[in-house]
């Protein structure tokens, strides 16, 4: 099987596959330079499953996923989720005190999500903003420089660098949510025979003419059947300023009579209504 993810190998993806419930020992990986190509490399035919982030629990959603879930909306379907704990650590070639480290690389989630850190340990230094972190792992350890790189601790054994500091995000408890990704009409398969808890994400756009209150009479098509939204996020339409698409994840199959006739409902008041993927919730992959 052909799985795409973040690389170059030693990112937090690459973690979270391996650790995660996906039930993948023997691969092939095919590792993608940005998180768009991620997406991108299942409706290329260029991968059989992807793993992306979406979420984290510091910094919020993950554009060039939620981006290329949208672009690749007619071929790449979410088949699963999973929440993997995220331990940030600072590496380096060789060990260095924080007042000798010039510049820290990485990418621009664990920067933002290490703010805290870099103002009060490494105030002195440049940061820099790599492709990922394992690209930023890479790179400190070709270079002669004093630099240090945001990873985790599994990039420090891939590149020969040292684990200067570990656990050094903002907040306890640091959480990015991956989804699984696969060709579209392979989530009817995944689901089949699956049971418990079901979480469907979809995203819509233009709502007709702009009024008051047009984002509550859609979204109220969901709470007048009692159906749970668990996550609502507005993303540019790259149109014009003022103009949005909004994603959704809702509880419940999108095939259970209520959120059907909800989303059905929502068709009738938005241009565009795309379901993203219907999949088992609580951080359960489905068979690979």
């Amino acid at each position: 099987m052909r799985i795409a993810y973040l690389g170059p190998a030693g990112t937090f993806s690459e973690d979270a596959l391996r650790d995660g419930p996906f039930g993948v020992d023997q691969f092939e990986p095919v590792l993608c330079d940005t998180i768009s190509a991620v997406v991108e490399a299942i409706g290329a035919g260029k991968a059989d499953r992807a793993l992306a982030p979406i979420e984290n629990s510091i910094e919020g959603s993950v554009r060039g996923t939620l981006d290329g879930l949208v672009t690749e909306a007619e071929s790449v379907a979410i088949l699963g989720e999973y929440d993997h704990g995220i331990r940030s650590a600072l590496i380096a070639r060789s060990p260095l005190r924080p007042e000798q480290i010039e510049v820290v690389i990485s990418h621009p989630q664990p920067l933002a999500q290490c703010a805290r850190f870099l103002k009060q340990e490494l105030s002195d230094a440049e940061i820099r903003v790599a492709e990922s972190t394992s690209s930023a792992a890479l790179k400190v350890s070709r270079s002669d420089r004093p630099w240090a790189a945001l990873a985790p601790a599994s990039a420090a054994r891939i590149y020969g660098c040292e684990v200067l500091r570990e656990g050094i995000e903002d907040e306890p408890g640091n959480v990015t949510r991956f989804v699984w990704l696969g060709p579209r009409g392979t989530a009817a398969e995944a689901t089949a025979e699956a049971g418990g808890a079901w979480k469907t994400t979809l995203v819509f756009s233009e709502l007709g003419a702009d009024h008051p209150g047009a984002l509550v009479d859609a979204l109220v098509e969901f709470s007048k059947r009692r159906i749970n939204l668990a996550r609502i996020e507005s993303r540019p339409l790259r149109r014009e300023l003022g103009r949005y698409r909004f994603f959704l994840d809702v509880e419940g199959h999108e095939d259970d009579p209520g959120v059907a006739e909800a989303i059905s409902a929502l068709r009738s008041k938005a241009e565009s209504v795309k379901v993203l993927g219907t999949y088992p919730g609580s951080a359960t992959g489905p068979p690979a």
